[in-house]
């Protein structure tokens, strides 16, 4: 799989660490509410088709991504700085 960072321009997918799900909503941090935190650590949910993911460009400039996959065919579709984004939410 190659991604296409916005620095460094394509490169192999071992140059990159996988971060995440970039779809989830963490609970407001002074939030005691212990169902919201469980679910938000432990709860996951199995995607078919494009899916916002965080990666870290570990061998390369180090910046965080924002990369829409399609978790079936690993077609990319975009790259983004996750920087110009705000949690993952811009489109």
């Amino acid at each position: 799989m190659i991604i296409k960072c916005p620095y460094c321009g394509p490169r192999d997918v071992i140059e990159f660490t996988y971060q995440g799900d970039a779809t989830r909503k963490r609970p407001d941090p002074a939030s005691i509410d212990q169902d919201a935190w469980n679910s938000y650590v432990f709860d996951r949910t199995n995607p078919s088709g494009p899916h916002r993911e965080f990666w870290l460009h570990t061998g390369g400039c180090r910046q965080h991504l924002l990369v829409t996959r399609d978790i079936a065919s690993h077609t990319i579709s975009s790259v983004m700085f996750a920087r110009d984004t705000v949690s993952g939410d811009r489109s």
